[in-house]
This record gives C-alpha cells, sequence and structure tokens, in this order.
C-alpha cells in the first residue's frame, strides 16, 4: 500500500517517517510512504500557493489550481483522495479498517484558512480527527497514516491489534505486567492463575464496563451477545449501588 502526503511543511514529517512501527514498516516495505511539497506545483515564481478570500476577510486561502496540478501529478483513478479538514466525517477505527484495504491513498493537508471550495471536486471524503482545530493537517495526516500503517499484514505481531479499543466495538480491558504488587496495589489474581476462560470472561467484563462507564455511546450500535447482556446487566446494578 502507498501512502502520499500532500503539504506545505514537508520536513514536519521527517521525525514521524523515522521513528519506532512506521520505520520498521518503511524499511521492510510493508508500506510506502511518500510526502510531497505542494510548493512546487505553484506556477509564481515565490512558489505561492494561497491569495487572499474573494468577499474579504482574514486569512490566506489555498488555491484550486495548485492543488489540481499536485492532485493530477500524484494520483490516479485508483486513489482515495482525502481532505484533512475540522468540518469533515470524525475519523473512527471502522475508517482505519477501510482505508486499510486501499491501494493508494493521497492526504491533503488543510492550511490557513483553508482551502478554495472548488478543491472538493477533486476529494473523496474529508476528515476530521476530532472536534477542535489544530493549526495545519500534518498532525492529522500522520494520525491517519499511524492508523492504517499499523492495520497492514506483517506491521505488528499477529494479534496485536485485534482487541484494541474500539476494534471490537468495545474499549480495551486493562492491561498489567510485573511487579506483581506495587505500592500495595496487586496484580487481580484472576490473571495470575492460568484459566484461560476465566481470564477471557474477566477481560470481556472489564471491556463492558470501561464502556459503560466512560463511553456508553459505543454500545448503542453495538451488538450484545447472551454472555454479554447478562455481564452488562450485572455492571449497571453495581454502577446503581455505588451512586
Amino acid at each position: 500500500m502507498t501512502i502520499k502526503i500532500l503539504t506545505l511543511f514537508p520536513e514536519m514529517f521527517q521525525p514521524f517517517l523515522a521513528t519506532s512501527i512506521i520505520k520498521r514498516a518503511l524499511e521492510k516495505n510493508l508500506i510506502n510512504i511518500e510526502v510531497i511539497d505542494l510548493r512546487q506545483y505553484s506556477n509564481d515564481k515565490h512558489n505561492h500557493v494561497d491569495d487572499t478570500p474573494y468577499g474579504g476577510g482574514k486569512g490566506m486561502v489555498i488555491k484550486v489550481d495548485v492543488v489540481k496540478r499536485a492532485l493530477d501529478a500524484n494520483s490516479s483513478q485508483m486513489t482515495k483522495v482525502l481532505l484533512t479538514s475540522p468540518r469533515g466525517k470524525t475519523y473512527k477505527q471502522n475508517m482505519a479498517n477501510q482505508l486499510a484495504k486501499e491501494e493508494e491513498i493521497l492526504i491533503l493537508c488543510g492550511h490557513y484558512e483553508g482551502f478554495d471550495e472548488r478543491v472538493l471536486n477533486y476529494v473523496d471524503e474529508e476528515i476530521s480527527i476530532g472536534d477542535y482545530v489544530l493549526t495545519g493537517g500534518e498532525l492529522a495526516a500522520m494520525v491517519i497514516a499511524d492508523s492504517i500503517t499499523r492495520l497492514q499484514k506483517g506491521v505488528l505481531a499477529t494479534g496485536s491489534f485485534e482487541d484494541d479499543s474500539f476494534q471490537t466495538g468495545l474499549l480495551e480491558y486493562p492491561q498489567y505486567t510485573r511487579p506483581t504488587i506495587f505500592e500495595g496495589m496487586s496484580v487481580p489474581s484472576v490473571l495470575q492463575n492460568g484459566n484461560h476462560e476465566e481470564i477471557r470472561k474477566y477481560r470481556l467484563y472489564e471491556s463492558l464496563k470501561l464502556t459503560y462507564l466512560r463511553r456508553p455511546d459505543l454500545l448503542v450500535n453495538y451488538k450484545l451477545t447472551k454472555e454479554e447482556e447478562k455481564m452488562l446487566e450485572k455492571i449497571k446494578n453495581e454502577s446503581l449501588q455505588n451512586e
């Protein structure tokens, strides 16, 4: 898979591409990430890519003709073109799962007061990583690229992400490691007894509990099994008793 990132600040991606899992994935050719400088597609001798907005107002707007030249040079019919934008669809794990199946993705990093609205004619989807505004779309592009990269075959060890928060529809259960006791706090005994069925039930219960208490909105569309229905009822009763 190839991820292309079209940006005004390519230098921001140098540490991102040279660190940890992303670096190893690139070295093993498990994914290809290309960072492209939008300024090289300006036809202005000063490499300007923006101009003042029609109708007046503060800030600068990125020009549609510059973006179109960049897209023509770096995309094809098989390329999924994304635009990072605070008004886009909120990015979630199911979107990462779908994007991870694409052959090629191009992420256009938003900046300044945004893009000329006509740019949307050449974009497949606008994506927001949350209800807040960043100085630019570079950080959002890194988030998207990271979430997609870790899903590629061979990037993580088998089974490493299947139980992650949001991957199953629930928040992930609590994790523990050595030391067994630290400042009076002990690892739950069920995780030490070697009974795999009891451990499975404990983890499922804790996932449901965390989701119910912290992100109940995730349960709205989550299809509960009979086992989970009983667990959730117990969790609700315990919550009422603790109020």
